[in-house]
């Protein structure tokens, strides 16, 4: 039987009151994914009536660029996320291919997450377009899982006219994988009664986490779906692939009890550009590195944030890829600080081929609680405090009148 013949929810109305809501009263928890549905293209095309039934390709027209999202009509040409555009374009020539534009879709996302949180305040956005929300214990004010989901979809069409796609289920991993089944407009339920019958006939490709090359590895061995791997004893399995296949046992299971955080501090902070092409002028390099310092250091000082190791992302032309990292005395959130250790670890590397792709980041994170505090101690020069004014006056022009407002005289070219 396909997991299609239970688990939709569209078929649930057919099961009586005591089927659909049992499994959920016996302490189980209920957690929901929520994926809207090619979110960047979703947008123009609301944006743009026009644009509806044609193949939307969002990522721009950069012969070096990737595909951010298609619409679905792209997508059976074979266009994906992640995609390069040269590629894109040729299994879509006719395609109509637009310019990322993160202001707008973030504005859409606001709304979106406001619509989640009249329904639960545990809600962990894990990007623009994605979050995960605690439903446990909501039964006696929106009544079964099920019922919230519609809720749910009802509630974001109204507010942004567009859809999404909604994986109800016991945990966080599972719950990504549900939404992913039906989408566009889907919603999914593996209420708990089902886990290791919805597990057994899982293909391993459908699993977050399990990627091309561990794909290959498992099928080698006759692992092709997660059921597969109850035909091998745990011991043989952590023998075999290590940590990864103690994360197995546990997928196997149905096991993951990590909690929905409605807020987690970034773990680092950084800006990368591919390149129109591969070039081998550092200066050049040194004019991207400067712009994505100053982006680097605006998102710390907007989410107030310093930090102390500054690294540099290297692609060469050939994939090969390097990181080279400094680690500061002093916490910083200057753009210039940023750019200039950047810079210094780039020459210390000594460029002796092309490269694609180039990042400045920031990690090693320490939260400004008390601005007087820290700067007493910091023991900060003039001309830093100089420039920490001056960035901060910036960052006031550009929130006002956008990105592009205010630029460096190197970077107008």
């Amino acid at each position: 039987m396909m997991y299609t013949d239970y688990f939709q929810a569209r078929d649930l109305d057919m099961l009586s009151r005591s089927e659909r809501t049992g499994p959920w009263d016996s302490g189980h928890r209920v957690i929901a994914h929520i994926d809207m549905d090619a979110f960047f293209a979703a947008v123009e095309i609301l944006d743009n009536p026009e644009l509806k039934g044609k193949p939307v390709i969002v990522g721009g027209s950069a012969k070096r660029g990737v595909v951010s999202a298609a619409s679905y009509e792209a997508r059976k040409f074979g266009v994906h996320s992640a995609m390069p555009i040269f590629q894109a374009k040729k299994l879509c020539p006719h395609g109509i291919f637009l310019p990322v534009r993160m202001r707008r879709y973030m504005e859409v996302s606001r709304i979106v997450m406001a619509c989640l949180s009249n329904f639960s305040p545990l809600i962990e956005q894990v990007s623009v377009d994605e979050a995960y929300i605690d439903l446990t214990g909501t039964g006696a004010l929106f009544g079964e899982p099920e019922k919230v989901a519609r809720a749910i979809k009802q509630l974001i069409k109204e507010k942004t006219s567009l859809t999404c796609s909604i994986g109800i289920s016991t945990c966080k991993r599972l719950a990504k994988i549900a939404s992913d089944m039906d989408k566009p407009d889907g919603l999914t339920i593996i209420p708990p009664g089902k886990v290791h019958e919805f597990l057994d006939t899982l293909h391993i490709s459908k699993v977050p986490g399990i990627g091309k090359k561990s794909e290959e590895e498992l099928t080698k061995i006759g692992i092709r779906h997660i059921g597969d791997l109850r035909k091998f004893s745990p011991d043989w399995l952590t023998e075999r692939f290590g940590k990864f296949g103690e994360w197995l046992l546990m997928i196997a299971e149905g096991d993951d009890d990590s909690p929905v955080v409605p807020y987690s501090p970034p773990k680092s902070i950084s800006s990368e550009d591919t390149l129109p092409e591969d070039t081998a002028n550092e200066q050049v390099l040194k004019k991207y590195m400067l712009e994505q310092s100053e982006i680097v250091g605006r998102r710390l000082r907007k989410n107030g944030f310093r930090g102390r190791t500054i690294t540099l992302k290297i692609k060469h032309h050939d994939f090969r890829q390097i990181t080279r990292s400094v680690t500061l005395e002093q916490p910083t959130q200057l753009g210039k600080i940023i750019y200039r250790e950047a810079v210094k670890l780039l020459d210390t590397y000594k460029l002796r081929s092309r490269v694609r792709l180039v990042g400045v980041g920031i990690s090693n994170l320490e939260p400004i609680e008390d601005e007087g505090q820290l700067a007493l101690f910091a023991e900060k020069g003039v001309n830093e405090e100089k420039w920490e004014k001056a960035e901060r006056a910036v960052d006031e022009i550009v929130k006002r009148f956008g990105h592009d407002a205010m630029k460096r005289g190197s970077l107008l070219e």
